[in-house]
């Protein structure tokens, strides 16, 4: 059993989902490689190679890796995969994007947002928006999947010694060519990496409540602000900051919503947080259905007392 776990990165670090996915590597079992392919990201190998339970990390430098993009990394993929049992990336926007175009070289069906491995190929992923688990067993000769972080805990970051092998592949022209790239910047950690999240949705009313109520409770708690599907379209906040089926998976220690009524699209993103906390005027709203504490009550009252005594 050889398992090749895609590396997420940014050439500099590894992204976090990356060790929940050698986690799901591990409940496989079997001997775990770490594909590391960027442009001078020497320090993601040496980093990769540290987590304990891999035994190998193979680094594929080249300047046409540097943007990650999936038409210049699928045909690494699939050349590097074809002798491996598994083939595992992090259910990411990274992940997401290369894995399907990989598994296509292949031919093989690939698996996507698995939750928990019951054997070496018989898988569980959510479906319906989170509502019902569907067991999947593949018979495909490669097991391709992407791996819902969220399912698993992640791998020590330390503790490993892995050797690091540089190969050499092909690199023909990619038909995409890389134009830029805009990224929101933050001093908040990362959605879906932060142990606390504060969200708001449809209920804050604006853009302009969101920074008034939900960022000052979000920066005393040293959260993540995360938002509704409803709060995203009203244009509160930008896209990046939505949690649900249609936006980013999260599992924080603490999850805090405010002013979210509880819809099926935004559970499915965040129902596996430790410790829910509904803040909603509407005592029948489903949001309380999954919340650990809930308070019934107008959040431009409450929300300011509570930051004031945090």
């Amino acid at each position: 059993m050889s398992i090749l776990v895609i590396a997420d990165h940014d050439n500099k670090a590894l992204k976090p989902a990356t060790l929940n996915t050698v986690g799901a590597a591990a409940k496989i079992g079997g001997d775990i490689h770490i594909l590391v392919c960027g442009a001078d990201s020497s320090p993601v190998a040496a980093q990769a190679a540290k987590i304990s339970g891999v035994s190998k990390v193979l680094l594929a430098d080249h300047e046409n890796f540097k943007h990650a993009l999936a038409e210049s990394l699928a045909p690494v993929i699939a050349e590097i995969g074809k002798t491996y049992t598994h083939i595992l990336a992090p259910a990411t926007t990274f992940g997401k994007n290369i894995l399907p175009r990989a598994a296509a070289l292949l031919d093989v069906q690939p698996l996507s947002e698995v939750s928990a491995v019951l054997s070496t190929d018989t898988f569980e992923r959510p479906i319906y928006g989170g509502q019902a688990i569907a067991t999947v067993k593949s018979k495909d000769a490669i097991k391709m999947m992407t791996i819902r972080a969220t399912g698993f805990d992640a791998a020590p970051a330390n503790g490993g010694s892995a050797s690091i092998e540089n190969i050499i592949v092909s690199t023909p022209a990619a038909s995409t060519v890389f134009k830029g790239m805009e990224v929101s910047k933050s001093d908040r950690p990362e959605l879906t990496a932060a142990k606390i999240v504060v969200s708001g949705g449809r209920g804050v009313g604006s853009g302009e409540n969101f920074n008034t109520y939900i960022e000052p409770l979000a920066d005393k708690l040293g959260a993540a602000v995360g938002a509704s599907r409803a709060a995203v379209d009203a244009g509160y906040v930008p896209n990046d900051y939505q949690v649900g089926q249609t936006g980013k998976v999260v599992a924080p220690d603490l999850y805090v919503a405010i002013g979210i009524s509880g819809a099926i699209q935004h559970l499915a993103g965040m129902k596996d947080s430790k410790v829910i906390v509904a803040i909603n005027k509407d005592g029948d709203a489903p949001i309380f259905q999954v919340a650990d504490y809930g308070i019934v009550d107008d959040l431009f009252t409450l929300v300011p007392e509570l930051t004031d005594k945090i």
